[in-house]
């Protein structure tokens, strides 16, 4: 070989064959596996718990008081849409202060309301005229605008009971309906329970014949066997009454509730004839706000 001569170049080789795409190795993958299926009910549950934990946070420091939304069929006794109910706004019990307890839970033996009582009072329905004697700051009258609702020979000694039993305050609202029907609703608050219901067993009573007459009633009243009996709300107590023939020119019809630390009255009068049906609706919704 002379030094002019050229190497012989090896021959080429051939760069190995890509492998197939079935058989190409799996790159790792360090992503986690989907979990089965009962894992996934898991997930979900945790889902719902914290979405639960995030509504209870948004309300705040209070404590949710329950809502009561009354449709025109749900009032016990009643179940057309024609039968005269009068159209009463959405219902909303208020928000309790932070750490309160509901008036009939077992940690409130004293079953008292912690929320404002005016917010517990019935709102006035569509179409009505407020009464402006019963337009207090806050919805608090003096007492004595609820003992003027009876009969000028109860009304001193009434005021003197509620004086000694320490009554707190009282909030009234009272309004008037184009038919000529005047509604007026009372609620009395008082330092506990037991003095509640000893002031109503001891002024008002709970027979026909040891009531106190309100005004307008000619004799007397009895009870109104027409009320349903199955419109009840837990741990409270209501006294429905009409007045009993003969009757003046004025028919009244009125209620008492007993729930907790409050007393509520709620009195209906009308020249000729109180109607029934808005009076009971009214009894219905004035106690589910106070249950």
């Amino acid at each position: 070989m002379t030094d002019n001569a050229q190497p012989t170049p090896p021959h080429p080789v051939a760069p190995p064959e890509a492998p197939a795409p079935d058989s190409v190795p799996p790159a790792p993958d360090f992503t986690p596996l989907p979990a089965p299926p009962r894992d996934r009910r898991v997930l979900r549950a945790v889902l719902r718990w914290t979405a639960a934990v995030v509504v209870f946070a948004a309300v705040g420091t209070g404590t949710a008081y329950g809502i009561v939304s009354q449709e025109r069929t749900d009032v016990p006794g009643l179940s057309t849409l024609s039968d005269g109910r009068w159209d009463y706004p959405k219902l909303t019990k208020p928000v309790l202060p932070a750490g309160a307890p509901l008036p009939f839970d077992q940690t409130n033996p004293a079953e008292i309301h912690y929320a404002d009582l005016e917010q517990l009072l019935l709102p006035a329905p569509a179409g009505s005229t407020p009464d402006p004697a019963l337009r207090g700051e806050r919805g608090r009258v003096p007492f004595d605008r609820f003992t003027g609702q009876y009969v000028s020979d109860e009304r001193d000694s009434l005021l003197e009971h509620l004086t000694e039993s320490r009554a707190r305050h009282v909030v009234a609202r009272g309004w008037t309906m184009p038919d000529g029907t005047s509604a007026r609703i009372f609620l009395l608050r008082f330092h506990t329970s037991a003095i509640a219901g000893d002031f109503f067993d001891t002024q008002m009573g709970g027979s026909p014949d040891t009531t106190l007459q309100p005004n307008g009633v000619e004799e007397m009243s009895s009870y109104d066997d027409a009320y349903d009996v199955k419109a009840k709300v837990t741990s409270t107590e209501r006294y429905v009454y009409d007045e009993a023939a003969p009757r003046g020119p004025v028919h009244v019809r009125h209620a008492y509730i007993t729930a907790g630390d409050t007393v509520a009255f709620v009195v209906f009068s009308r020249k000729g004839e109180v109607p029934r049906v808005p009076f009971h609706q009214t009894v219905v919704l004035q106690n589910q706000l106070l249950g």
